[in-house]
Order: structure tokens, then C-alpha cells, then sequence
């Protein structure tokens, strides 16, 4: 940074860095910027205001030589909103009961084919392309939101660290291509589309689908919640039973 700003300006900058609320200011910044793309695109599946936001923060960071602690330390402020805004889930929830209760067979049904797809499909090609046991245990609760996802791989002898990657990854590669999908095989209908999201991509889909609407948000919600207590239950016996 020293050889791209002016020395009076860097000095600035250092002291700024060290400031927590420069960071939560850039994070809200860079995320409004982001919203008002997408909207200005007409919320197409490349302008993902969340995918495009993490891309963009992380170049900010590396341009800026920022450490992730340091980043943090201003960012934790969001973080500590995540648990508010997880509980904040059961609002549409709960207006959504009567059909939430009405189509309770087939969400049961669709949470757990959806479910064991998606621990199924990880393992058998983290096996098939050679992948050690720890990286395996990793990649298993891809599809469960963070917190659960570390819980388990560390549980079953994976990396934490990586399983919040792999759920990261997940989640930003779903948000570009699941509207495409649900383009292609002709699905129109909220609540399958919420139901989806929040199985396959956790958080990040389920916020996508309160954006869009709320009965979706309540179907995304719920699965994102009962598809992390299934694999918290499944992937250790699937583990335990084909020996992995």
C-alpha cells in the first residue's frame, strides 16, 4: 500500500485500518452497492447481491493487504446479528403454518431425498477422487449451514475450517446456477423453490428466497433447519455403516 498511496495518505490509511467501524462501514457499503446492481439487473442469477458482495469484500481485502482478523474485528458486529436474524426465520414460518402443516408429508419427503443427495453425492465423489478421510468428513455436511457443518466434520474427524469453506462454496455456486435449473426442469412454485434452496444452501439460499418472497423464505427456512438436525443424525451413521 506504501507504494500506491502518498505518504500522508498512508498514514492515514494505517490508522484507519485499525478501526473496527471502517470495516463494518465497507462490508454495509459494498453490499448496498451490490443490492442496487442486482435490482438495476432485474435480480438476474449472476448479480447475486450476496455472491457478488463476498467477491467483492475478499478483492478489497487482498488489494489492501488486510488480514481476515482484522476484518473481523469490524465485521463480528454482523456476525453477532446472525443469531437475531436465524431466530427472526420463524416469523414467516409461522404464517406460513397452515400450509407448512398441510404439505407436511411431502416436505418430509422431499427434505430427505434432497438431504441424502446431497451427503451422498459429496462423499461418493470426495471417494471416488481420492480424498483423505479428514478432507472427506469436510466435504459430507456441504449442504448444512456453517455452525452444524463445523460441528459435524470436527465430530467425524474433518476440518471445521474447511467444512465452512466447502459450505461457502456450495452455497455461492447454488446461488448462480439454481435459477437456471429451476428455468430448465420448469418449477414455479414458491414453495418448491424454498424448499430446494434452503436444503441444498443453507443461509445464504434461504435469504435469497425471503428476498424474493415470503412463503418461499418459510419453506427455505424450515428446511435449512430440519435438513441440519437430518445430517447431524444421518452422516455419522452413513459414515459408520459403508465404513468411510
Amino acid at each position: 500500500m506504501h507504494d500506491i498511496l502518498p505518504l500522508p495518505i498512508f498514514h492515514i490509511w494505517v490508522y484507519l485500518q485499525t478501526q473496527p467501524l471502517l470495516w463494518l462501514t465497507v462490508t454495509l457499503c459494498i453490499y448496498e452497492l451490490a443490492r442496487e446492481l442486482d435490482r438495476f439487473a432485474g435480480h438476474k442469477a449472476l448479480t447475486n447481491p450476496t455472491v457478488l458482495a463476498i467477491m467483492a469484500t475478499g478483492a478489497v481485502l487482498l488489494l489492501t493487504h488486510t488480514s481476515y482478523q482484522t476484518y473481523f474485528a469490524g465485521a463480528v458486529y454482523i456476525h453477532f446479528l446472525l443469531g437475531p436474524a436465524t431466530v427472526a426465520l420463524a416469523v414467516p414460518m409461522y404464517a406460513n403454518r397452515r400450509v407448512i402443516r398441510l404439505h407436511a408429508g411431502a416436505i418430509l419427503a422431499s427434505l430427505t431425498l434432497g438431504s441424502l443427495t446431497a451427503m451422498g453425492s459429496a462423499l461418493f465423489f470426495g471417494h471416488v477422487l481420492s480424498a483423505t478421510h479428514p478432507v472427506l468428513m469436510s466435504l459430507g455436511p456441504k449442504s448444512v449451514t456453517s455452525p452444524i457443518a463445523m460441528g459435524i466434520a470436527q465430530a467425524l474427524g474433518g476440518i471445521p475450517s474447511l467444512a465452512a469453506v466447502f459450505v461457502m462454496i456450495t452455497a455461492m455456486f447454488g446461488l448462480l446456477v439454481f435459477p437456471f435449473i429451476f428455468r430448465l426442469v420448469g418449477i414455479t412454485d414458491w414453495r418448491a423453490k424454498g424448499l430446494a434452496m434452503g436444503t441444498a444452501l443453507h443461509g445464504l439460499g434461504t435469504a435469497r428466497m425471503i428476498a424474493q418472497n415470503e412463503t418461499a423464505g418459510a419453506f427455505a427456512g424450515l428446511a435449512m433447519g430440519l435438513n441440519g438436525l437430518f445430517t447431524a443424525i444421518v452422516l455419522p451413521l452413513v459414515v459408520t455403516i459403508f465404513g468411510l
